[in-house]
């Protein structure tokens, strides 16, 4: 595979049973594939370690505003994103095979902003309470002042039909 970036060989690495590909005296970037950079994200995991020293000629940058091409589909564009909910580190996913392609040095500023899964998740739901909280509290009362209201229509419906309500077979009521 070409770098996407430098347009240098990728080297094949092996890391703790993860084989990932790493521009290796050229960006530095690394490639990862569907699920790996799950494996490699967080300070705990030893794994990630050996991928933040990766040799790097000092000349050569990943442009933060281009576009790139996937690696290993080569004719889709990666899209852009942040890789968390603190927003600070950007990363390009194919949406093809689902790979993640880090430039130099964010494999760290990710690995740095968590310590464990647990926190990432808190971040990750007070985020989302923050942003959408107060419309899903709102849709909450809705939905339950619309429960309130059936309710209602569902008692009255029991005094026009009582025997519809009233279990076994009776021989009075409306039906």
């Amino acid at each position: 595979m070409q770098c996407p970036v430098c347009s240098n060989g990728l080297k094949k690495v092996n890391v703790e049973g993860i084989e990932l590909d790493v521009c290796d005296g050229g960006c530095g970037g690394i490639w990862f594939d569907s699920r790996e950079l799950d494996k490699v994200d967080n300070a705990r995991e030893a794994a990630g370690e050996q991928l933040l020293d990766i040799q790097r000629k000092v000349n050569i940058s990943a442009d933060q505003r281009g576009k790139i091409k996937c690696p290993r589909c080569m004719d889709i564009t990666m899209m852009k994103h942040f890789y968390s909910v603190n927003q600070s580190v950007e990363v390009d996913e194919c949406g093809g095979c689902g790979g993640f392609w880090l430039d130099y040095g964010e494999l760290g500023q990710i690995r740095d902003q968590y310590e464990t899964e647990e926190e990432k998740k808190a971040a990750a739901k007070a985020y989302f309470d923050e942003v959408f909280g107060e419309k899903l509290a709102k849709m909450r009362v809705e939905e339950e002042a619309k429960q309130a209201k059936a309710r209602k229509i569902a008692s009255f419906f029991r005094f026009i039909c009582p025997s519809w309500y009233v279990p076994g077979k009776q021989k009075w009521g409306a039906f």
